[in-house]
């Protein structure tokens, strides 16, 4: 390395901060503002025991910010730790020094870092225990994940423990209500009026696309427009006219985060008078939530994630519940691990399709990134005409809206579908 100058980065852009033996070697450079961040920067990803060689010390604000990190991320040397190998993690086991640490990690870090340290903790030191004591509830920052994680323990709750849970999963389902409703409620709406067209349609009720298309035998070359003998236009749904859809959901404890979102959007969808809503959840029984509905609240807190998966017997009941097949909307969200009959399922599958049903199979319903699924049956109903994918909340007002007017779904990635 030559020899730097003042204003210069002490070690190339993208390698690790200088050794103990190149630090001796030659007297530190002058470093500026920029040198002065990076190097903050690296001590607090490292940590205190491995990142001596940076030379920066930590205080005040900085200093809290590492504690904090060090708590949750300080154990072990191997890959992702931070620290020497007799560092450990130090939140413990006591209710109190974890509320102090969820205090902590909300001042120093924004919303989002604090949620992803929170599911870390749960997942890393085995915190959900404590979870079950209502003073540790009202520490927490509320998401889709600590939802889950709440539903996976609803059985176990003690009494004391429920109203405040409920409390905690109310604010993350009414965000998601605010966040997702009204660009469902248009997207849909579109998509019934366009499925309901006439041929005698008011002026502003015109489909002037296939209209033009229709009466293409009727053009005028001499004048150069075409004749529209029949139009076909729009409509507007009438109250009468409505389509079934069914939300059948794996309950099994990998798709927690789907079953929040999809309790969410059956909610939508059930306050939509032009659209009938049944939502059914499964492991290796089935339980019909319709009722429920009109609260998503009740809905999560009817389910009961973990379990086996019988995609089969989950199906099955939903094949005896639709009347009109031609009007029906199946959406399955499962990652497909089935634990029933496999050949009955695709049977099944095959039916409801000849019969008209329109046939959705979301492999999850969360913004996740791509899940763990079974591939073999996932490619199977593809074969079958209905592709298995990954859906985000954001992409899943566009699915329904092409499954009700029955035009190619928006897949969106051709790599993590069959």
């Amino acid at each position: 390395m030559t020899t730097d100058t003042a204003g210069t980065a002490p070690y190339p852009a993208h390698s690790s901060p200088p050794g103990p033996a190149d630090r001796s070697a030659r007297p530190r450079p002058q470093s500026g503002p920029a040198d002065d961040e990076r190097l903050r920067r690296w001590r607090l990803v490292l940590g205190g025991d491995s990142a001596e060689s940076t030379g920066c010390t930590l205080t005040g604000r900085d200093a809290a910010m590492d504690g904090a990190l060090t708590a949750l991320y300080g154990g072990g040397g191997g890959p992702g730790g931070r620290g020497g190998s007799n560092r450990s993690a130090g939140l413990g086991a006591s209710a109190p020094s974890v509320a102090r640490w969820l205090g902590d990690i909300r001042t120093y870090f924004p919303s989002s870092v604090v949620q992803v340290m929170q599911r870390d903790a749960i997942d890393r030191l085995g915190l959900s225990a404590l979870l079950l004591e209502p003073e540790m509830l009202e520490a927490v920052e509320a998401d889709v994940h600590l939802v889950g994680t709440l539903l996976s323990l609803n059985k176990v709750m003690p009494e004391t423990t429920k109203e405040t849970a409920r409390a905690v999963v109310r604010k993350v389902v009414d965000d998601l209500e605010k966040r997702l409703a009204t660009r469902t409620r248009a997207a849909l709406t579109g998509a019934l009026d366009r499925s309901a067209r006439i041929n005698r349609p008011r002026h502003h009720d015109i489909d002037w696309g296939r209209t033009i298309r229709a009466n293409l035998k009727n053009y005028l070359p001499e004048y150069g427009t075409v004749v529209p003998e029949r139009l076909i236009g729009y409509g507007r749904a009438a109250q009468s006219m409505k389509k079934d859809v069914i939300l059948c959901i794996d309950q099994s404890g990998s798709m927690a985060a789907s079953v929040v979102y999809a309790s969410v959007f059956g909610a939508v969808l059930a306050s939509m008078r032009t659209l009938q809503t049944r939502l059914v959840v499964f492991d290796t029984a089935v339980v019909d939530l319709t009722d429920q509905l009109d609260d998503p609240v009740d809905v999560l807190f009817g389910t009961q994630l973990g379990g086996g998966t019988d995609i089969n017997r989950a199906l099955a009941y939903c094949q005896s519940k639709i009347s009109r097949p031609a009007d029906t909307v199946v959406v399955l969200i499962s990652d497909l691990y089935e634990g029933g009959i496999r050949d009955e399922m695709l049977k099944r599958v095959a039916a409801m399709k000849a019969s008209g049903v329109q046939f959705v199979t979301l492999l999850a319903l969360s913004d996740e990134g791509a899940p763990a699924y079974d591939r073999d049956h996932a490619a199977a109903l593809g074969a079958l005409g209905a592709p298995a994918f990954a859906c985000t909340p954001d992409l899943f007002p566009e699915v329904m809206a092409a499954a009700i007017e029955k035009r190619p779904l928006p897949i969106p990635d051709k790599e993590t579908h069959q």
